[in-house]
């Protein structure tokens, strides 16, 4: 009896399974068929809206915002900033693993995975926004493109951005203000230099910088313009090297995708998402120049004391750099002296 009981249950599961399975194949049909691709973007810089905020953020939700208009809804992304998905260092690694979509990231911060990348934060290499322009399409570009994409990775948008520095006390203008001062540069090589003006480093995030600087743990830091603004620090700041009339400070803080996500998606959409990242390119230099001027002014209405630089200051620290920083990177393997060599071509 016992038996026939257990048979019976068998066979009904049995059938009742294989009733179902037509229904689970149409349902997975009709998701592909939506045709739906949502992906995210993370970023460490403060939130804002599309229109208010930090120009980073909003570039990267009018990025969303037009291919989503564009693809007829077929794209649809969720923004997350202030590191919000994710802790700011580990964004890298999940856009070569395909654990993060989009990131807008210093390129910089790849260097731990990736040491190429350091020559987006390379002192006195790049001085003015015109000069950085041109790095997509010149042979520096083609490298950074081969590298990041050997390392499952991709540039939507090539953005640069000017910076300064801000410090607690003393100004930090010329190389021997640097001198017994604790410092926060923004790359290894760009912490090279400042060790040879005789300063001590710190290295963290730019999102990290104000409580660094409050506690006293740090005595002034480089970055730039827009996380001046974004992150407070003029509450902190009575001294203020300004980005507006020239800096040797240029980062280089692409929006990236992850090779994995993207080389997983159909061509069109492939082809929107470029075509629409070069299209930002514009806006994020005519927001980083905004910033360099807001910046000045907003520190100095705080009641900071503003600098400028011209190129006889610029000189000096470009004398440190290429002695120290540019050597050693150049000095660290065969693709680092090739991007080396290809960006003076532009210099």
């Amino acid at each position: 009896m016992n038996k026939n009981m257990n048979f019976d249950n068998a066979r009904r599961k049995l059938l009742l399974g294989a009733a179902a399975l037509p229904l689970i194949g149409h349902a997975g049909y009709s998701r592909a068929q939506a045709g739906v691709t949502n992906l995210k973007i993370s970023h460490q810089f403060p939130g804002g809206t599309i229109d208010q905020g930090d120009f980073r953020d909003r570039l990267c939700r009018k990025f969303a915002a037009e291919v989503q208009q564009r693809s007829g809804g077929a794209i649809k992304m969720d923004i997350y900033p202030g590191s919000s998905l994710m802790k700011t260092n580990a964004q890298v690694g999940a856009l070569r693993k395909g654990a993060l979509d989009i990131g807008l990231v210093p390129l910089p911060y790849a260097g731990g995975e990736i040491v190429e990348t350091n020559i987006g934060l390379m002192p006195a290499l790049v001085t003015s926004y015109e000069q950085a322009a041109k790095w997509k399409d010149a042979e520096v570009g083609r490298l950074i493109t081969q590298i990041l994409d050997a390392k499952g990775m991709m540039i939507l948008s090539w953005i640069w951005q000017a910076g300064g520095a801000a410090s607690r006390n003393k100004p930090l203008v010329n190389p021997d203000d640097a001198k017994g001062m604790k410092i926060r540069g923004g790359s290894r090589e760009f912490d090279l230099m400042l060790k040879a003006a005789g300063a001590s480093v710190i290295s963290l995030p730019s999102n990290e910088i104000y409580a660094a600087m409050q506690t006293g743990a740090m005595d002034a830091a480089y970055t730039s313009s827009t996380s001046f603004i974004s992150f407070k620090l003029e509450e902190l700041a009575k001294s203020f090297t300004s980005a507006q009339q020239k800096s040797y400070w240029f980062m280089l803080e692409p929006l990236m995708m992850s090779k994995k996500i993207f080389d997983g998606l159909p061509k069109d959409q492939r082809d929107l998402l470029v075509t629409v990242g070069a299209e930002m390119e514009a806006f994020g230099t005519r927001e980083a120049r905004i910033d360099d001027k807001e910046a000045a002014t907003l520190y100095a209405k705080a009641g900071a004391k503003v600098f400028e630089l011209d190129d006889v200051v610029i000189g000096k620290w470009r004398d440190i750099a290429s002695a120290t920083a540019w050597k050693d990177f150049a000095d660290r393997n065969a693709s680092c002296a090739a991007l080396m060599k290809a960006a003076q071509q532009l210099t």
